[in-house]
């Protein structure tokens, strides 16, 4: 958990550029007729959008809860791809099959995890890596993909991030994999492209802000608990919709500690005002804010401050905007 590693990792990506293996990604095809209907429905978000768009999203359940919370690329009239969290493969697959269930649609739903690798190339100099390989411009905007060739790879790119650096998320058919991480690695050794892992992501997200499904938020959270208000499209109808509480009285905060050697894991608790009123969701230390950052649902605004218990003792904390870095 504290390997010198992290830090490395996690300033390369923000100074340089990493490479992450997302292949455990789980990813869920929505295809066939009907399926533009069903995520309609399924989603807050609007995912019905132009061939190429990408859709950050949650799914939720009748109190407003949100019950997924996943990426949704269009690929075609009715053909979708959902990218999801490792974990949450199984569940978020099995909550649209509920639903499709429920409303009669005759969407395929298909688990096809196996079926592609993912790499992500996140970082300042991620354009210059990438250019060595393709001759596409990589111009596309931010929440977009375009099928491109890499190396002598074909691949599917997403322009998204759960880091904040510029940069993409490169599908291949998984016989493919090798091939697409060697090219990225040998392109980028010259501009020192770093290999990272998850808990450098993890780091990283956290300085910017970004929720993580089953800890930040769940079923007994709202969008506009968590800070997600952007994402819902109150003019559609959707799952949910006519639970929600656009003003509600706690909200998903970031809080940074005065001790920047106490780091909060999560589940500890939060005292506000000498009460506790509330639990860390997740923590951890960000290694270019060089801060140890928290996150609870607090009932409180920007500038308070709170306790939080770390190993038996109680840190003072400041509730603070997001991000933390540019």
């Amino acid at each position: 958990l504290w390997s010198p590693a992290i830090g490395v990792e996690h300033r390369a990506t923000r100074t340089t550029a990493g490479l992450f293996d997302e292949s455990s990604f789980a990813k869920i095809e929505v295809t066939g007729s009907g399926a533009a209907e069903l995520l309609e429905w399924v989603c807050d978000n609007r995912v019905a959008r132009e061939a190429g768009a990408v859709t950050y999203t949650q799914a939720l359940n009748r109190r407003g809860g949100i019950e997924c919370d996943f990426t949704v690329t269009r690929r075609g009239e009715e053909e979708f791809l959902i990218v999801t969290g490792t974990a949450f493969g199984s569940h978020d697959l099995g909550w649209l099959r509920k639903q499709a269930a429920h409303t009669g649609s005759t969407a395929r739903i298909a688990d096809v995890t196996g079926q592609y690798a993912c790499f992500a190339l996140w970082g300042p100099r991620a354009r210059d890596i990438v250019k060595e390989l393709t001759p596409d411009p990589m111009d596309f905007p931010f929440m977009s993909s375009r099928e491109i060739t890499v190396g002598d790879v074909p691949v599917q790119a997403l322009r998204v991030t759960f880091v904040g650096e510029h940069g993409w998320e490169l599908y291949c058919s998984s016989e493919y994999g090798l091939a697409l991480w060697q090219a990225l690695w040998r392109a980028g050794e010259p501009y020192g492209l770093v290999a990272g892992g998850y808990r450098a992501i993890d780091s990283l997200r956290l300085e910017k802000g970004y929720r993580v499904w089953g800890a930040d938020i769940g079923p007994e959270t709202t969008p506009y608990e968590a800070g997600l208000g952007f994402c819902v499209k109150p003019d559609k109808d959707f799952l949910g919709r006519d639970a929600l509480d656009p003003a509600p009285e706690r909200r998903l905060r970031c809080v940074t500690l005065s001790d920047p050697r106490a780091v909060a894991l999560g589940n500890e608790p939060v005292r506000l005002d000498g009460r506790v009123v509330a639990r860390v969701t997740s923590g951890g230390y960000g290694y270019t804010a060089r801060e140890s950052i928290a996150y609870a649902y607090l009932p409180a605004e920007t500038g308070a401050e709170v306790e939080i218990e770390v190993e038996g003792a109680w840190v003072p904390g400041t509730v603070v905007k997001t991000p933390l870095v540019p």
